[in-house]
């Protein structure tokens, strides 16, 4: 990694150093703004390197909470998977509520300090549950009636994972815009740095994720619940260490209060001017006062929406304040650039809206991918080492750790000097291939997973499961192949949709924009728990497509289902694509 300086950026902090000063809009008085030193790459150790052991401490272990749920506390699979769902929703639900507390009022390295602190006492109550033996259902051999949980039990874990979403809320939406607010958008070594930091900020998160999803996944399956849960949390506590240690180097952005109360007023001032004619000349006839904001680019007019036009036109003089710097009333009267904000905003959510359907693909391969796992030969070779079934994981993590290095460093040079665009792909081409890479993940699983359950049926089957299940004969190894397509899938559409939203989305609004895909992730997995509880509904009184064992289901006909959503959604996505819009500067 290179450092983030370079001549032009010790030019441009030389003249920074002799004070900035801006022109205040309904004063023009004068009021210096000191210099901002953006230290680059040098800060990164201490934000990457806190990101990489929250994942160690925190995804990793969530990706092995369906075995804990069904053989520690005893839950069924269906009501396993479920509550699964329906944490993972949660979990990636709250950090719009996160990105908005940041935006307005803490600023993102306080957010992402409060976040620390609350998953490392998430995690601690979490190992609490494995631990001390009265938080949990005693053991029970195969075969063996289960005793349930109590409603005490399932107290301390519900505390457990409402720290963890505490700390989600605030670590996912900040962490990736706080590292790119580390480098100066104004240089060209800068802009460099942020579109790097955003494929190597994810590479990273990715390697500690396999590590997670190996050696600590292993140890808690195989060796010990209360150490494999210790030790993330240990890792936790370093991840909180070392975010505190990089404190002095960090560009902290000041909040300048609700982005939303701005889109309301837009919104406000467009209906009660609704009887209005369009503007002829909207350069000469809307309220566009001087730019004086020095984190929001300054936008220009474009002709989509015009009906919120309305809101920027001065009905009456008494509109705007002596100077006509600002509006007499914000909810009667807007900027142009007010205006072109909640334009980006509305443009932005039907190509957001395709990747709620593109997680419900995703989301599988901690769920019912897991699950196939346990119903298949996990052993390696002839060997007694079994792979942990939620170690299956760390193949869709590969596919991604391969991939990033070899598109940044290989084929990025090539694809900019075919396509002459400094992304090679467009940041819409790479969702796209990425909806149709999860489609195909789908068609993948359910022929493997038909072959599994055939096998199950036709050959000697190699024991049961705790659940009571027959394990099929087929090597679990056979599921590698859909693993990899969605991991690949992942690399293409989860950092193209993350930089898409930060690009796209007005300044102060950036915490947001790291939320909007995790959101997706939450709608996704809540539509994901709505599927399958449709789909056990419906076919329970036959042959149920989920049932409890898997061999008598047909969890194959669910993936078709899911990959067939997969090819409208892809349609839907190629048309909100054509009609998308890019974001346009004003000098």
């Amino acid at each position: 990694m290179r450092g983030g300086g370079g001549r032009e950026d010790e030019e441009v902090s030389r003249k920074l150093k002799s004070m900035e000063v801006d022109k205040l809009g309904d004063g023009g008085e004068e009021s210096p703004r000191p210099a901002v030193k953006y230290y680059g790459w040098k800060a990164m150790p201490f934000i990457i390197g806190n990101e990489t052991f929250e994942k160690l401490g925190t995804l990793g272990t969530s990706a092995n909470l369906l075995v804990y749920l069904t053989q520690v506390f005893h839950m069924r699979s269906v009501d396993a998977a479920t509550l699964l769902n329906g944490l993972n929703g949660t979990t990636s639900l709250a950090p719009i509520i996160g990105a908005f507390l940041s935006d307005a009022y803490l600023g993102r390295y306080l957010a992402l300090a409060i976040a620390s602190v609350a998953s490392l006492i998430g995690m601690f109550f979490l190992t609490l549950t494995a631990g001390a033996d009265s938080l949990h259902p005693p053991e029970c051999g195969v075969g063996e009636t289960c005793e349930k949980a109590t409603s005490y039990q399932f107290a301390v874990l519900f505390i457990a994972f409402g720290f963890l979403v505490l700390g989600s809320a605030g670590i996912r939406p900040c962490s990736m815009p706080f590292g790119a607010d580390q480098f100066d958008p104004n240089t060209e070594s800068g802009k460099r740095g942020i579109n790097s930091f955003f494929n190597w900020y994810y590479f990273t998160f990715t390697a500690a994720m396999m590590i997670s999803a190996t050696v600590i996944i292993y140890v808690q399956s195989n060796l010990s619940w209360p150490i494999g849960l210790g030790i993330p949390t240990g890792l936790m506590f370093l991840a909180c260490v070392l975010f505190f240690m990089g404190t002095k180097l960090y560009v902290r952005v000041t909040p300048e209060g609700s982005p939303f109360t701005s889109v309301v007023q837009v919104l406000s001032a467009a209906f009660k001017k609704r009887s209005l004619k369009q503007p002829k000349d909207p350069k000469q006839d809307l309220f566009s006062p001087p730019h004086t904001s020095a984190i929001v680019t300054k936008l220009a007019h474009t002709d989509q929406f015009r009906c919120l036009d309305k809101a920027a036109i001065v009905a009456s003089p008494e509109e705007v304040r002596s100077g006509g710097a600002a509006p007499a009333d914000p909810w009667r009267l807007c900027s142009v650039q007010q205006v072109e904000e909640v334009k980006c905003l509305i443009r932005i959510a039907p190509v957001w809206s395709t990747g709620i359907i593109y997680y419900v693909a995703v989301v599988q391969q901690s769920t019912y991918v897991v699950l196939s796992a346990l119903q298949s030969d996990r052993h390696l070779g002839r060997g007694s080492f079994e792979i942990p079934a939620a170690s299956f994981t760390v193949f869709a993590m590969l596919a991604q750790t391969l991939w990033i290095p070899l598109y940044d460093r290989i084929l990025l040079p090539r694809l900019r000097k075919i396509t002459g665009k400094d992304e090679g792909f467009t940041l819409l081409q790479r969702q796209g291939i990425g909806i149709a890479l999860s489609t195909v993940a789908m068609v993948v699983s359910a022929i493997v997973e038909d072959r599994r359950r055939a096998i199950a049926h036709s050959q000697p089957t190699l024991g049961k499961t705790m659940m009571g299940g027959d394990i099929s004969a087929m090597s679990s190894l056979w599921m590698v192949p859909q693993l990899m397509i969605l991991g690949l899938s992942e690399a293409f559409n989860l950092i193209s949709q993350i930089e898409f939203y930060y690009k796209e989305i007005p300044e102060h609004m950036r915490s947001v924009a790291g939320a909007l895909a995790f959101c997706n992730l939450a709608l996704g997995n809540y539509l994901s728990g709505f599927l399958v509880t449709i789909v056990h509904r419906t076919t329970g009184s036959g042959r149920n497509w989920l049932a409890q064992d898997l061999n008598k289901g047909r969890l194959d006909l669910f993936y078709w289902t899911i990959a067939g959503i997969g090819v409208f959604n892809l349609i839907y996505f190629l048309i909100c694509a054509r009609w998308y819009r890019f974001k346009g500067t004003s000098n």
